[in-house]
């Protein structure tokens, strides 16, 4: 624990100049980047509206392509519809920067599935950047010849706590597991792209007070996936509103925990445990054809730490 602690430290002192000078993150950029928020609507309350102009801030500095939203854009009871309040007050208000007029993609959470969560897909044909064509999907990123493949999957029906709570989660009992699995297996069997990268928006492996069982369930229907082909680099998500980054025995896999951008939780480090932090923020994602790289961004534009693959 006290490494961590120390490890932490000594990147924010060395960093510390970021939030000083925000052309100093350009020194991060590389031919391919890109933000990843999750966890984030609280009608602006919170740190959500600091960290959506920090985003903004930092985009006119780092040439972005998009943003990957890991879920949970709308606290707490999802949308009702396409035109749900909700929209305005948890997204289009608050992420209003001229440089995040890009491209969304995003990913159901928990709580979307609390309401019509169809409807949080239906939104691409409302918004220009809202970019979700389905519950699970791929999309390759390119720019300078480096290619990242994200593979964007549907979490929640895939934990069974959610099938079977029909009440609160009526939509995830709807959705045919099966069918999902053996597409992630098949887009994975396939995949050759420089970095792969699969986000959902429940961690595989995470310390958390939530139940065991949403991390197991992944475990055994997702993680075996991921090992079997052996060219995913990392797995992102949310849900647990704080940053951990851990490496399990026996796999090539950087798990990630990308923190709420609105209101965090404490965090304690767990088996596998890199580096975990209970600050806000969100991740800036950059690559080359050598190496790619993940940076936690707290709510003052600090790098807290940086999650590193190479070739």
């Amino acid at each position: 624990m006290k490494k961590i602690i120390a490890l932490c430290w000594i990147t924010l002192i060395s960093l510390a100049s970021f939030a000083q000078n925000p052309q100093a993150w350009k020194t991060l950029e590389k031919p391919l980047n890109f933000f990843l928020a999750n966890d984030l609507g609280r009608n602006g309350y919170y740190d959500q509206k600091p960290i959506a102009e920090l985003m903004g801030v930092m985009a006119e500095n780092v040439d972005i392509e998009c943003v990957v939203a890991a879920g949970d854009v709308h606290h707490f009871e999802g949308v009702r519809s396409v035109n749900d309040p909700l929209w305005m007050t948890n997204y289009e208000l608050i992420y209003s920067h001229p440089e995040l007029m890009l491209p969304w993609y995003p990913v159901l959470g928990n709580h979307e599935y609390r309401s019509n969560s169809q409807a949080v897909i239906d939104y691409t044909n409302v918004s220009a950047r809202w970019r979700m064509p389905d519950r699970y999907y791929t999309k390759v990123l390119e720019n300078d010849g480096v290619t990242i493949r994200l593979v964007m999957i549907d979490t929640a029906p895939l934990i069974d706590k959610y099938r079977e709570d029909t009440e609160k989660y009526p939509d995830a009992v709807l959705q045919d597991i099966d069918k999902q699995l053996a597409w992630i297996d098949s887009v994975l069997a396939s995949a050759k792209e420089d970095w792969i990268l699969v986000v959902g928006h429940h961690p595989i492996y995470a310390d958390t007070k939530k139940s065991v069982s949403e991390r197991t369930d992944l475990q055994k229907r997702v993680d075996t996936l991921l090992r079997k082909h052996n060219n995913v680099s990392m797995y992102l998500c949310g849900h647990i509103h704080n940053f951990q980054h851990i490496r399990m025995k026996g796999s090539n896999i950087d798990y990630v925990v990308n923190s709420s951008g609105s209101l965090s939780r404490k965090v304690n480090p767990t088996e596998g445990t890199v580096f975990c932090s209970d600050q806000t923020g969100f991740s800036l994602i950059t690559a080359d054809k050598k190496e790619l790289t993940l940076h936690m961004i707290n709510k003052k534009g600090e790098v807290l730490h940086s999650v590193k693959k190479k070739k």
